[in-house]
């Protein structure tokens, strides 16, 4: 086995149109600005894309980067991600993903694959150290994300793919891409794949070994990492109860979102709590490989054995559609995960329409699964399935395997819930109970019990997303930050997003933040009472306190190339204004700051503080911290400033 010191900046450009491949390198410049991951990726997609691109065009690019730390053994390093322009909200998405593609990626000598172009006929691309190969996908179109895998790759041990399912192949605005048990979620990623006609991607690793090119500095940085994973409270416990351990906290803060975000808890809370599923479901750990947290578990439900619905899944799928039955979100969540849907969007959607219907603008009448409708024996496989009405309702599981079935096949009314909330609320009505920002459905969180999180919602980058700024750990989790006020919460989710785009560049694990800020001493043992003051009062200076320096040491060790935590944190800066300013070039703007008007105008049903999120008290504090204009526009001193040229330098 060869070895590669530090990194590999050969990058693998795939033209599916031509039939053809090279590769090009990215520049050190690029790497010490942009790290890996998210941040070269974003760069390269830059360099690349050409604004007002179709997300379903011929001309739109997939790039799929590993980051510096994959593939080294670190703690929770098995993690890659995912960049293109998102079928669902027409900017930016990015993923990031725990399967086992990008440590293969990797090992076979890539520091980042782009997919240009579309096949003319259904394809899968393999490829190894020396070559690329375009193979024929029409036995495996039709077949599920699992039935795929196993098709598709020949030794799993030597080999790894990306796929997608029947819901990528019918342009589902929100389908997903999998990398074994695990998936580039959000955005509808498995929609690009399926409009250039590619089913998946197959790469064979293990031919480099990846070498840090300081070892005695990574080993010190990997120990004390993973004393800190071992002994952090929060970590602690999803190693234990998986993220379902959420489910207290968000239920006990009223942000539970419940009936289509209506209430904020429910006394059956419990019945999806991550205690209940270890109690009742035998669950044992199936996580990323290689990770030390262990959030990921598989148990037995309905049956058989199979992966624990994730926390935005038992929310999304389950309280939100007012479910507290875990079998039934467990067999919501299988469908999802074999037909490759984001299960955060999929709730979203039919939470919208539960109310739709009861508010009386859709018809219960549109809920036939009309399996004759489209191209049937391809779109469904060798799968027969009757055609029969179905319902959706608040409270009932009943109609929801249907109807997710339908929205993967784009069968009758499917087709349309296939496009996500924002797009049926547009044509039906009802946009402020649409639960949306950008287009992008909302994660299991109502802001309306943690303002922080509202701003972090309203700014964040690719839509309503919960993990450009996981502020409300401050906020609920970990109680160092007073939820329910305005003061202090751009300071926060200006730090928050910047740390979060440096981790996405170093592909480590998000939930790592916990351990490696919260553990070194000076934050573990500042008295609670006065972190959380100088978080409320002197943001700044408290923000001084919390030590990331793991994540720099990190870089640093494995490149040999110098990096101080104010660098870190300024490549992270750099990243996130670089996606602002990409999706300003496709029309976003402070008009498109938003939360749903039910964060903002309407208080959760029985909460005696009647909270809204008073996003306007923030928004302006936010612009001006960031160095955007009153419009939410990234001003040209700033792009100086971080060394983001106005203008890509185009590549083909």
């Amino acid at each position: 086995m060869e070895e590669i010191k530090g990194y590999s900046n050969r990058i693998l450009e795939i033209n599916l149109t031509e039939k053809s491949w090279s590769v090009s390198e990215a520049s050190i410049k690029d790497r010490e600005m942009f790290i890996g991951g998210k941040g070269l990726g974003m760069k390269l997609l830059y360099d690349r894309l050409k604004p007002g691109t179709d997300p379903l065009g011929e001309d739109n690019i997939l790039v799929i980067m590993p980051g510096v730390v994959t593939g080294t053994g670190a703690p929770c390093s098995g993690r890659f991600e995912a960049i293109s322009k998102s079928p669902l909200t027409g900017i930016i998405a990015t993923a990031s993903c725990g399967g086992p593609f990008g440590i293969h990626l990797k090992t076979a000598g890539y520091g980042g694959l782009v997919i240009k172009g579309k096949s003319k006929e259904k394809c899968v691309v393999w490829f190894d150290h020396k070559t690329v190969e375009f193979r024929d996908g029409s036995d495996v179109w039709g077949l599920d994300t699992v039935e795929t895998q196993e098709k598709i790759s020949a030794d799993s041990k030597k080999e790894a793919s990306l796929v997608i399912g029947p819901a990528g192949e019918n342009l589902v605005r929100f389908s997903n891409i999998a990398s074994g048990h695990r998936f580039l979620g959000r955005g509808g990623l498995g929609a690009v794949m399926g409009a250039k006609n590619l089913k998946g991607v197959v790469a064979r690793g293990k031919h480099y070994k990846i070498v840090p090119a300081n070892p005695e500095k990574f080993e010190k940085v990997k120990k004390k990492a993973s004393l800190f994973i071992k002994r952090e409270a929060v970590t602690l416990s999803m190693g234990k109860f998986g993220t379902a351990t959420n489910v207290k906290f968000v239920n006990r803060a009223k942000m539970l979102p419940v009936w289509n975000y209506f209430f904020g808890e429910h006394d059956q809370a419990f019945r999806i709590s991550g205690e209940m599923i270890r109690e009742k479901h035998e669950t044992k750990v199936s996580t990323c490989k290689p990770c030390s947290i262990m959030c990921g578990h598989r148990g037995k439900f309905n049956g058989k054995e199979t992966a624990v619905p994730e926390y935005e899944t038992l929310t999304l799928l389950g309280s939100n559609l007012g479910i507290f039955d875990r079998e039934a979100i467990s067999r919501f969540n299988d469908i999802c995960n074999r037909a490759g849907m984001d299960t955060i969007s999929a709730g979203g959607t039919l939470a919208w329409v539960m109310e739709a219907v009861e508010k009386g603008l859709v018809s219960p009448d549109v809920f036939v699964s009309s399996a004759g409708e489209n191209d049937s024996s391809e779109q469904q496989g060798s799968k027969e399935r009757s055609s029969k009405p179905y319902s959706l309702m608040f409270g009932s599981p009943d109609g929801v395997e249907d109807a997710l079935e339908s929205i993967a096949r784009c069968e009758g009314f499917g087709k349309e819930m296939g496009l996500g909330s924002r797009a049926l609320s547009q044509k039906y009505g009802g946009r402020d109970f649409a639960i949306q920002v950008k287009g992008l459905e909302m994660a299991g969180y109502d802001p309306r019990g943690a303002y922080g999180l509202g701003l972090a919602y309203a700014v964040a980058n690719r839509g309503a997303c919960h993990l450009s700024a996981s502020i409300m750990s401050f906020e609920v989790f970990l109680g160092l930050l007073k939820p329910d006020t305005a003061r202090a919460k751009p300071q926060m989710v200006k730090f928050v997003e910047d740390l979060t785009c440096g981790v996405n560049a170093l592909q480590t694990c998000q939930f790592t933040m916990y351990a490696y800020t919260l553990e070194p001493f000076l934050t573990k043992y500042t008295p609670g009472f006065i972190l959380k003051n100088l978080m409320l009062w002197l943001p700044e200076i408290a923000l001084a306190l919390l030590d990331f320096s793991i994540y720099p040491d990190f870089f640093s060790s494995i490149t040999g190339i110098k990096m101080s935590s104010a660098d870190f944190l300024k490549a992270g800066e750099r990243i996130h204004v670089l996606e602002r300013y990409m999706n300003t070039r496709e029309g976003i703007s402070s008009r498109d700051d938003i939360l749903p008007d039910r964060m903002i105008m309407e208080t959760i049903s029985g909460d005696e503080k009647k909270r809204v999120v008073p996003l306007d008290k923030m928004i302006g504090k936010y612009y001006k911290l960031r160095g955007y204009n009153s419009d939410g526009i990234p001003v040209s001193r700033l792009l100086d400033k971080l060394k983001i040229p106005s203008e890509p330098c185009f590549t083909n």
